[in-house]
């Protein structure tokens, strides 16, 4: 990526260096153990990268009031057997003994900071615009003690707070390994993709999505556009197709405040440029615990609509196989519940068939094609969620912003 500093351009040994990273995982409600460790063993390439410099980790878990909410003890100890070494984990943050604590490290160490949500500068505080984070104790005390900071919290690059955007203009800012990963590989599905190119758009948030599809529509560089799941029965709703009060009041709850401007996008979509979207055709419906078919014309159903059905994947099949570009987030289906993940693994299963480009766009979809073992057989599985969908569909992105603020200070001076 353009406009931020290149880490592999400096000497990093004997450098004090602020590491933020987004290791946010799913926790055993009993112990807090890790149920998942993927985002740890992501940012391994560059910790091993930083091995002759002293790096202290800054990472959260979760948010205040939450069920998972957890010290990073846990995180550190699993980190350590990752690396095969050891990796101190402190208690605190921003503190006195911490700040000597760093002072006093040795090249080769890591430590790794308790979780810096539990400071209130870092979650609870409003902040005007990501600037304003940069006026916060975290950023003056760690910035004190650091020579430069690394980013590699994409999945948290559409927020704000002192450990993620405060460094900008104190410390030489830099992008990690996975972020710039994660950043070269999204930009090939919003800049330039290879043609034909096909975004399948899926999942409960609606309003992601097709956010996603009009910013790649205004872009004029994609070919195709396939809604499915949520989005695809709000999609068949807009397009005139009755699908039954109770699957209408479904999509209403679940979109609560955003239903609104989710419904306008769909109607903006449908009256403008219907000729660029490959809407269902059928669907799966339960009835009585049982997976039943039904097409269009059986609509209306109160029955749930849980899946996409044969003749729609048959229809989607040689567009993804004709694609040399496929962006795909969210299920198409109501996958967890037994009987209905059909349609999500089968659209899957062409994905990795084709030999086009595939950009998984982070979420339940990222997660699904890693507990398949499909991870290698994509071009890109993406670790963010939200992060991942503001990016594709052009929204503010406060953390790429502020490595490439950092970038224009100190880009005459940063070796």
């Amino acid at each position: 990526m353009q406009g931020v500093l290149s880490l592999d351009a400096i000497d990093l040994e004997d450098r004090t260096i602020l590491y933020r990273v987004d290791v946010n995982a799913p926790l055993n409600p009993l112990d807090k153990s890790l149920l998942d460790d993927s985002r740890l063993r992501m940012i391994k390439p560059t910790l091993d990268m930083m091995s002759n410099s002293k790096v202290v980790i800054l990472a959260h878990q979760s948010r205040p009031g939450k069920d998972d909410f957890s010290d990073m003890s846990n995180h550190t100890k699993r980190l350590s057997e990752i690396l095969a070494k050891e990796v101190e984990f402190i208690p605190d943050i921003c503190g006195d003994s911490t700040i000597d604590k760093i002072k006093k490290m040795n090249n080769g160490d890591i430590i790794f900071l308790d979780n810096v949500r539990s400071h209130g500068e870092e979650y609870g505080t409003k902040y005007k615009n990501w600037r304003d984070t940069e006026s916060s104790e975290i950023v003056s005390k760690l910035s004190a003690v650091a020579d430069l900071y690394v980013s590699d919290a994409f999945a948290a690059a559409h927020r704000s707070s002192p450990t993620l955007t405060g460094f900008s203009n104190v410390l030489p800012c830099f992008p990690g390994l996975l972020m710039m990963d994660e950043l070269s590989n999204l930009e090939v599905a919003t800049r330039n993709p290879p043609r034909p190119y096909l975004a399948i758009l899926g999942g409960a948030k609606c309003d992601d999505s097709l956010r996603v599809a009009l910013n790649l529509i205004e872009k004029e560089i994609v070919d195709k556009i396939a809604p499915v799941g949520l989005v695809g029965n709000l999609m068949l709703w807009a397009n005139g197709n009755d699908i039954g009060e109770s699957n209408k009041e479904f999509i209403k709850n679940t979109l609560a405040k955003d239903f609104d401007e989710s419904w306008n996008m769909a109607i903006k979509l449908i009256k403008n440029y219907s000729e660029l979207l490959i809407l269902p055709v059928d669907f799966a419906v339960e009835i009585n615990d049982e997976r039943v078919p039904m097409s269009l014309d059986q609509l209306p159903t109160n029955y749930p609509i849980y899946d996409v059905g044969i003749l729609s994947l048959m229809n989607l099949r040689p567009i993804i196989l004709d694609s040399k570009c496929i962006l795909w987030n969210g299920p198409a289906s109501f996958f967890e519940r037994p009987g209905f993940a059909f349609g999500t693994i089968e659209i899957l299963n062409m994905c990795i068939e084709t030999n086009a480009i595939t950009i998984i766009g982070g979420g339940h979809t990222s997660a699904l094609v890693s507990s398949r073992g499909a991870t290698s057989h994509v071009t890109h599985n993406s670790t963010g969620g939200g992060s991942t969908m503001c990016l594709l569909s052009g929204q503010e992105m406060p953390v790429i912003d502020s490595l490439k603020e950092s970038a224009i200070k100190f880009s005459k001076n940063n070796s």
